[in-house]
């Protein structure tokens, strides 16, 4: 493979503004009406409300915000600043529609990238100062908890340092997870709750089974995450002593051996996290754990349709449902004899979620009865897309058409019947769920009205954000930069820069095999183009990549081999980069850019 020269641009492409759109508040913290959400002075507005599981959420009205910003971050610019840059447009258009459709998804890539970043110069900005920990949340939290804090926060400020600040993750996040593994370990490798005030545990007694919760979600929502991105590091090892402890001394009997626990959350946290680490590890121990789970919910009397009088396909549930596909898969291609025991409950399950638990549009509902058939509460869960994975995931496995179809008439939907739907009350997280879903399934069945429905809903969810970066105030918030983060890689096929900085915008197409680039900085800029890999094979082991939360889709992957280290990239201020590259990571065009006007 020939090595590609520096690229430099020495063509003007000059650009002007066009006005903001009415669906967003100009300095990023309005809402979709143009309603000021924020308080100022670090006042929080409205009050914190309780899910049905004990969670704090705010009502859709809270945001908190704080005036401090980290001097040395590259996200100190303000957003309404930023919106300038996002909303112009060159005035010298290419005449591809795939390069100009390329630049506008630089944009946007641009945007999102941009408010994940931010997100955790608010965040740092609340960090206890004694142990370098983010608190649960800013109100009336003031502690680290595994569950919350570490699961759907920190780790998604290392999943977007990862992407735009290498010295941070090299650094203050490295040192977050020094810090939380010295101090909130308090049996073994189980996290506890670590309260700020005193600097010590926030429970007096220890309750393993509250710390095997904390865990397990800490490993699949968050350094599971880190490791389907990232391959191995220090967060795997932590991920790997975490599931090791939970799985030490289980103390539930079952016909089909010990348990860690009952519950039902959980057990779906450990049946993904122990599928993917069989393949990762190639330890056979994960996969039997994993399977004493299976024949828990499908071989025995805890089926979770057959035998239950109420099953919920929203948060704390549906890891289940998409955990035993997981299983699933993995026992087809490494234990055929407990695939052929599986095969039947599991089709029973999925059979009669489709019957009973999805509207007319295939929107599923949050709560059913799957005995009765009754609907027990007609919301429509925002994680509609985490079940739907399990769905297609058995169609690559046994073939079934209606499982395959039924993917298809949702995202056939979504534009039509679910614009300005209202997710969670409100809240950011409700369309940062319903938002990665769609995304997640569109990479493997790309209806092109679901990716319009994708644009319209992450505005919605972007205009929940204040100008501190701070979203809700509370561990939801890294769900916010999670989806953007998602929202960024398919807006640019899974290409990024390095270093980042806020005014380089990078976006692509693909079309067949053809990739077209665009590339824009307003200040001279150097530096790599990095293209994606097939992460689920060169990172994780996996057998296909099928469709599973907490993982980045792959949309453009080169190789392993070809570009290991990306390729060198040059960019004069106010220039337009054009390029187009095969299958093969072989430029098949001149790179060049548009005359000035």
């Amino acid at each position: 493979m020939r090595l590609i020269a520096p690229l430099i641009l020495s063509l003007a492409c000059l650009s002007h503004a066009v006005p903001l759109p009415l669906t967003v508040a100009a300095d990023g913290a309005g809402g979709v009406d143009g309603t000021h959400l924020n308080a100022k002075g670090g006042e929080v507005i409205g009050k914190l409300v309780a899910d049905e599981f004990g969670r704090i959420k705010p009502s859709p009205m809270e945001m908190h915000v704080s005036t401090a910003q980290p001097s040395s971050s590259p996200a100190r610019a303000e957003i309404a600043q930023m919106r300038l840059l996002w909303n112009r447009e060159p005035s010298c258009r290419a005449d591809d529609p795939h390069f100009r459709k390329a630049e506008q998804n630089a944009r946007l890539a641009a945007e999102a990238f941009f408010r994940s970043r931010k997100y955790i110069d608010g965040w740092l900005a609340h960090a206890d100062p004694k142990s370098g920990l983010i608190p649960r949340n800013l109100r009336d939290s003031p502690y680290w908890n595994g569950r919350d804090a570490a699961a759907d926060n920190y780790s998604f400020m290392v999943l977007t340092a990862s992407m735009t600040d290498r010295p941070l993750i090299a650094g203050r996040l490295t040192d977050m997870l020094h810090s939380e593994t010295r101090l909130t370990r308090r049996v073994d490798n189980l996290p506890d709750d670590f309260q700020f005030p005193s600097q010590s545990w926030r429970r007096p007694a220890i309750d393993r089974d509250a710390m095997i919760f904390d865990g397990a979600e800490y490993a699949k929502d968050g350094l599971l995450y880190i490791t389907e991105w990232m391959g191995r590091s220090e967060w795997t090892e932590r991920m790997i002593g975490i599931i090791d402890e939970i799985w030490k001394d289980p103390a539930i009997d079952t016909p089909f051996g010990k348990i860690p626990t009952l519950n039902f959350e959980v057990n779906g946290d450990l049946l993904q996290v122990c599928s993917r680490l069989y393949w990762f590890t190639g330890k056979r121990k994960y996969l039997d754990w994993a399977a004493r789970l299976g024949d828990f919910f499908l071989l025995g009397s805890n089926h979770p349709t057959r035998d239950s009088a109420s099953l919920t396909l929203g948060d704390h549930s549906c890891e289940v449902i998409n955990g035993l596909s997981e299983l699933y898969l993995a026992v087809s291609k490494a234990w055929p004899e407990k695939r052929e025991a599986y095969r039947q409950p599991i089709h029973e399950l999925y059979d009669r979620i489709l019957q009973v638990a999805v509207n007319e549009h295939g929107m599923m509902f949050r709560t059913v009865n799957p005995q009765t058939g009754a609907v027990l509460d007609k919301s429509l869960t925002d994680n509609w897309g985490y079940n739907y994975d399990g769905f297609h995931t058995m169609w690559l496995v046994d073939g079934t058409p209606a499982y395959r179809d039924a993917v298809l008439k949702i995202l056939s939907n979504l534009k039509a019947h679910y614009t300005g739907q209202v997710w969670e009350r409100g809240s950011s997280d409700g369309y940062a769920d319903s938002v990665e879903g769609a995304i997640n399934l569109l990479n493997r069945e790309p209806v092109e009205s679901g990716f319009e429905w994708v644009d319209s809903e992450i505005r919605t969810m972007w205009a929940k954000q204040g100008p501190d970066g701070v979203i809700e105030g509370w561990h939801g918030d890294g769900n916010f930069a999670r989806t953007s983060l998602m929202y960024a890689l398919l807006k640019t096929q899974g290409c990024r820069i390095e270093p980042w900085r806020s005014d380089v915008r990078l976006g692509a197409v693909r079309n067949g095999d053809t990739l077209y680039l665009s590339l824009t900085a307003d200040q001279s800029w150097s530096g790599k183009l990095i293209f994606d890999r097939p992460r689920h094979k060169t990172l994780m082991h996996l057998p296909l990549d099928y469709p599973r939360i907490n993982q980045f889709p792959e949309w453009f992957t080169l190789p392993a081999g070809i570009h290991p280290e990306g390729i060198p990239v040059t960019l004069e201020a106010g220039r337009e980069l054009r390029m187009t590259f095969d299958a093969r990571g072989n430029q098949s065009s001149t790179p060049s850019v548009a005359p000035a006007p």
